[in-house]
């Protein structure tokens, strides 16, 4: 029997004697394919001693001012006979009482392995900062331009990928139509794609970085959200290469009023500011200045031009995580803005911008302050954030928190999961350990990841080798060399424990392990055109995949896997576009070029779900013709294409999103892309669901502490000889009884 000590922040909590504290722990249910777990305890209860009464401040009692805040989940740890066992967090969930007096606290202790959805609530994408200088971005012909030219490498964070949000492009060499999309160029005609048709696009790594940024101690969240290395990393091109289009609206970037107009961010801030957090061109309100005892009373925004500006007219935009919240009066000269008091509802990322008639030109401020007062409980404070000589120009600032798709963090997040089957779990150092269920295989060395276990030759046998995580970076490469024992070890490898003595033999169940009858994979957007007439033409979504279990069928053509009735959807929440390699339309040859069209079935602009694809960087091919105005195009020899593959040949690798194996748009009617996002990351757990000798076995053992203090989630059991991996554990902490289902290996 062990002793059990529970911790809430440094306080220990007294127990009752008798209570039974388990904890039930599971990577990936088979019941539950697409999901992420936390490992939780049931609700239990302390006893309302006078240790516990103090630390929940005598929660029932009402009255009490300022007293414990249950509404927040606090850090907590267990130890199991005094040694570290397990970290997380404790939430309070009430109080019981007996004959009218308290007699005891109920709480709920969870594991540290992913609580995402605590952190980030219903954020968006678009309450991320993107302050740094590097995102600052100016929709014209030039900058547009600019990153369609991008060239490979770290640099190509924004590219333009030649996606048009109306016009259809084409290519038809030797024919001239002045103001046509006819990409050929002829120095004689203005024809091509027209600048403001293109938009840009961000790589999904910048996203994550900036989740990473945004979620710390320092900008008032509870913990620094740390994504490891092993899935979302520069080395791994499978994720690195994705890109989401920044497109938040159908058709045009600008709204139709600012055509005559144009609107310039606001940055370089600097400040004095103890309360606030400014960034290049944000401005960070922390919750705390909102609902804390140091909260916000006022905000005044003063704009000086000089003296040779003093009579142009402009008009100042507030945005609170990319949406507009304020917008002034437009006037001339200095304006002082005192921003209503109900303005301030939320803490998140504000933008300040300028907007000016296109009549007005470039419009200099001497300096554009942001001012605060608050309260500190003794009195008040005034925190002032000032920009440098500031020059609104004559162009229109691409903001990417106005323009990323209007989702939040988790739902891209859990999209990502979704597409690579990643599983996640909390490191003994607060990182968040991101990798796919799946192995995959590279080179001469098959590399298999956390979750499943291996045995790979080094000359003698090294068992259970997992995912070489720390030095072994080269995830994705396209050499790999053989790794001795020593190279792995301290890795987090499997480990395999042999339990067949700690068995209950007097009950079990060996059950069916199969809970449905089909699977379903697929995109939740395919609406644009292409996808759409796929759709229509085929009868299957773009992309999607239903998998049945194989052919078996009962001898009359059908598959005859009906013990159960229910389908299951795995969904990712993305935009699946089906891209074109257009053809010279005068000589029949397929060109260089491959482009993406968003508009719906009747040809109209079309918004979607987030849209992420691979950008590849044409050079060397066929050039296009960029219209630069109504009178001008220049002849392009570089430029972005949009893929669902991560190579345009499939000799170079067959990797792409998605589920089932589709022709492929740039390499014309070709099935060679066979690296699906089901077959690289979901097949091998799938095909052993549907597997005739898989079983789910439920047994009762009783772990000593040695086994129940060291195994992971992604060890074996063996039992008499039959290994298994685990399906979800539920351990009664002090007795070290467990409640198991176990996969058998197939």
């Amino acid at each position: 029997m062990q002793e059990l000590q529970l911790y809430i922040e440094s306080e220990r909590l007294d127990l009752f004697k008798d209570e039974t504290v388990s904890l039930t722990q599971t990577i990936q249910n088979i019941k539950q394919i697409d999901k992420v777990f936390t490992a939780f305890t049931k609700t239990f209860s302390v006893p309302a001693s006078k240790t516990n009464n103090k630390i929940f401040q005598h929660y029932y009692n009402f009255n009490i001012v300022d007293g414990y805040d249950a509404r927040k989940k606090k850090a907590g740890k267990i130890e199991l006979n005094t040694l570290p066992f397990q970290t997380g967090l404790i939430k309070l969930e009430g109080v019981s009482l007996r004959n009218n007096l308290v007699y005891s606290y109920k709480i709920t202790f969870f594991g540290n392995t992913i609580e995402l959805n605590d952190i980030l609530g219903e954020d968006k994408l678009g309450s991320l900062a993107f302050s740094n200088s590097k995102y600052d971005l100016t929709y014209s012909a030039a900058g547009v331009l600019a990153k369609m030219q991008q060239a490979t490498g770290a640099n190509a964070y924004v590219i333009t990928p030649l996606i048009t949000h109306t016009d259809r492009l084409f290519f038809q060499s030797g024919v001239n139509l002045q103001g046509s999309s006819n990409l050929w160029w002829h120095n004689s005609e203005h024809q091509g794609v027209y600048w403001n048709q293109l938009k840009f696009a961000l790589r999904l790594y910048e996203i994550i970085k900036e989740i990473e940024i945004k979620y710390t101690v320092a900008n008032g969240y509870n913990t620094n959200l740390v994504f490891s290395e092993d899935f979302f990393s520069t080395s791994n091109p499978s994720f690195y290469d994705l890109y989401m289009w920044l497109h938040r609206k159908s058709g045009a970037v600008q709204p139709d009023q600012q055509i005559a107009t144009y609107e310039s961010l606001v940055n370089n801030w600097t400040a004095s500011a103890t309360q606030i957090i400014v960034g290049y061109s944000t401005i960070t309100i922390p919750a705390a200045l909102v609902t804390g005892a140091n909260k916000i009373l006022s905000t005044n925004i003063t704009c000086t031009p000089t003296g040779a500006d003093a009579a142009k007219p402009y008009s100042v935009i507030v945005s609170l995580n990319g949406s507009t919240v304020f917008t002034s009066t437009e006037a001339a000269g200095t304006q002082n803005i005192l921003l209503p008091f109900n303005f301030l509802v939320a803490n998140g990322v504000y933008t300040v911008s300028i907007i000016h008639p296109q009549s007005s030109g470039t419009i200099v401020f001497t300096s554009i302050e942001w001012e605060t007062v608050g309260e500190t409980g003794t009195g008040f404070y005034t925190d002032t954030a000032t920009s440098n000589t500031f020059t609104a120009s004559e162009s229109f600032d691409f903001q990417i928190p106005q323009q990323i798709p209007d989702v939040t963090i988790m739902s891209f997040l859990t999209g990502l999961f979704k597409m690579f089957n990643l599983v996640a779990y909390v490191n003994d150092s607060g990182t968040i350990v991101v990798r796919p269920l799946e192995e995959r295989t590279e080179g001469d060395v098959q590399i298999a990841n956390a979750f499943n276990t291996r045995v790979v030759e080094d000359g003698g046998t090294v068992e259970s080798l997992s995912c070489l995580e720390a030095s072994l970076t080269t995830l994705g490469a396209s050499n790999y060399s053989y790794y001795t024992s020593a190279d792995i070890e301290g890795l987090d490898a499997p480990v395999d424990y042999n339990i067949s003595q700690y068995v209950d033999t007097n009950e079990s169940e060996v059950n069916i392990a199969l809970p449905y009858k089909e699977i379903i994979y697929a995109y939740e957007g395919t609406g644009t055109y292409l996808a759409k007439q796929h759709n229509q033409l085929f009868g299957t979504s773009w992309g999607a995949l239903k998998y049945i279990g194989g052919t078996d069928t009962d001898g009359t053509g059908g598959l005859n896997y009906n013990a159960s009735t229910e389908i299951y959807k795995v969904i990712a929440p993305f935009e699946h576009m089906k891209y074109e390699r257009l053809v010279n339309v005068t000589n029949s040859l397929l060109t260089t070029i491959q482009w993406g069209w968003s508009v719906n079935e009747n040809s109209q602009p079309y918004i979607g779900k987030p849209l992420i694809f691979y950008g590849i960087r044409q050079s060397g091919g066929y050039d296009i013709s960029y219209r630069t105005s109504s009178i001008a195009a220049s002849s392009e020899d570089a430029y972005w294409i949009p893929s669902n593959a991560l190579y345009q040949s499939s000799s170079d690798g067959k990797e792409n999103i998605h589920f089932n194996n589709e022709l492929n748009e740039y390499e014309v009617n070709s099935d060679q892309f066979t690296d699906t996002l089901f077959s690289v990351y979901h097949s091998e757990y799938i095909i052993d669901v549907f597997n005739q000798a898989r079983r789910l076995t439920q047994i009762t053992s009783y772990l000593p502490l040695r086994i129940i203090y060291n195994f992971k989630l992604n060890d074996t059991f063996t039992i008499n000889t039959k290994t298994y991996r685990i399906n979800s554990i539920t351990t009664e902490l002090q007795s070290g009884k467990s409640k198991m289902e176990l996969l058998n290996k197939v």
